[in-house]
């Protein structure tokens, strides 16, 4: 097509759509339903972000938020959505109590940091993919108290990180994590569970062997740090007795057919942090994995830290309250499986960051977002863990439309960049070792 015809169609499009502006108003209803579009005035005038419903803070302030407790004592208030959504209910939570208390254990276990490995579980959604969030708070708690290493990462892994490269070979070739032995999740597809709840605590694993690939018996895996301090010392594997495995530099030969459940480069002594990602997961599945291995993990490597950061991927898709306190309630039921699991671990809960969605053309918080804040900070103090609001710390209503104006958050209004996960992962690290209480 000559290109004045293309341009020629365009312009048609153009006109017969601001022609349809003029003639019809900007909605329709079909029943329960609103078929919308901008008015014409509103396609020329460049909208500009409304102040109305978010909170004000100094973009130059937000490394020294004060990120304590005490920044929650904020009363939450009764929010309409636009499209006949119910009322939102106040939560009563009690913005006094500093949370940290109830990290006392993961506290006194630092002191032995210099005799044995005192280890840290960071499980999460895609907001701590590529070890981000995790990787600040190992930095900063290696650097105070020892420890190499990342920590596990599974056999094959399909999400690349930012500390480590990873290889899977299988019949001297390089494999992807697809062709290569089987993987089941905890979470996500029901075709990719088990039946027996043996996961491990990574909540997944490979089963060498188990493969329309013939050579998955014979597995090589090359781990192989990208930042100085990702270096290690030595190499765990876990997985079945039948698996047997030698290392060599970066690279371990695994044979055998069995379950692989991780592999850890990590030091003998210090601090070793896991990160855990679970893309797209509520939270809702740590009853699903067998609690002997969960136990034995936890007490055999000292696992005095567990870290959970879930709520955001209820947000986009829930608009009533009930269903919220339901999610909420079944979280709740998580933490006190894993304390059964690890009675000895102090147990930190992340709240969802601010999200952001469009009304009426303009970007606003998801009015759950503050509910589920709220709801969250009560659990956690009902149950005797710990509580860290991203959503609070970042500075409320409509902060994360701050966030992406400063680079420090996607344009999706969701997730941060890896500028913002820095930042975010830091707070989180300095409120931990700054107890007040």
């Amino acid at each position: 097509m000559r290109p004045y015809r293309v341009l020629l169609f365009i312009a048609s499009v153009m006109a017969c759509l601001a022609a349809l502006c003029v003639v019809l108003p900007g909605r329709i209803s079909f029943g329960s339903h609103d078929l919308r579009w901008p008015t014409l005035a509103e396609v020329l005038t460049s909208p500009q972000p409304s102040p109305q419903g978010r909170e004000s803070y100094d973009t130059d302030s937000i490394e020294n938020t004060d990120s304590t407790d005490s920044t929650e004592n904020i009363e939450s208030t009764e929010v309409r959505d636009t499209i006949a959504s119910p009322v939102i209910p106040k939560v009563s939570v009690d913005s006094v109590t500093d949370s940290r208390m109830f990290l006392a254990a993961f506290y006194a276990s630092l002191a032995e940091s210099s005799e044995r490995v005192v280890r840290v579980v960071h499980y999460g959604d895609s907001q701590i993919e590529e070890d981000r969030m995790s990787q600040q708070i190992r930095e900063k708690l290696q650097a105070l108290y020892g420890g190499k290493g990342v920590g596990l990462v599974p056999l094959a892994q399909t999400i690349p990180t930012l500390s480590v490269r990873q290889e899977l070979r299988m019949n001297g070739r390089f494999t992807a994590p697809a062709q290569g032995p089987r993987r089941y999740l905890v979470y996500g597809p029901k075709h990719d569970q088990r039946t027996d709840g043996l996961y491990g605590v990574m909540g997944q694993v490979a089963v060498m062997n188990d493969s329309l690939v013939k050579g998955s018996e014979e597995i090589t895996a090359i781990v192989t740090p990208l930042i100085p301090t990702a270096r290690y010392s030595h190499w765990r594997v876990f997985a079945d007795t039948s698996v047997h495995y030698t290392f060599a530099g970066d690279t371990v030969q695994l044979s055998g057919r069995g379950a692989v459940y991780g592999l850890s480069q990590q030091s003998e002594t210090g601090v070793i942090v896991d990160n855990i990602p679970m893309r797209g997961c509520l939270g809702l599945v740590f009853e699903k994995i067998d609690s002997a291995q969960l136990s034995t993990f936890y007490r055999r490597e000292n696992v005095k830290l567990i870290i959970m950061q879930y709520g955001g991927n209820a947000i986009p898709f829930n608009k009533n309250p009930g269903t919220i306190s339901g999610i909420v309630k079944g979280l709740r039921d998580q933490v006190r499986y894993l304390q059964a699991c690890a009675p000895e671990a102090s147990i930190l809960f992340i709240g969802p960051s601010d999200m952001l969605t469009q009304e009426e053309g303009e970007w606003t918080t998801y009015p759950m977002v503050p509910y589920m804040d709220r709801l969250l900070r009560k659990m956690a103090l009902e149950e005797n863990i710990a509580y860290f609001s991203l959503y609070r710390w970042m500075g409320g209503a409509g902060s994360m439309l701050k966030w992406q104006e400063i680079g420090l958050a996607g344009s999706d209004g969701v997730h941060f960049t890896r500028a913002g996960a820095r930042k975010a992962g830091n707070a989180v690290v300095e409120w931990i070792l700054s107890p007040t209480y």
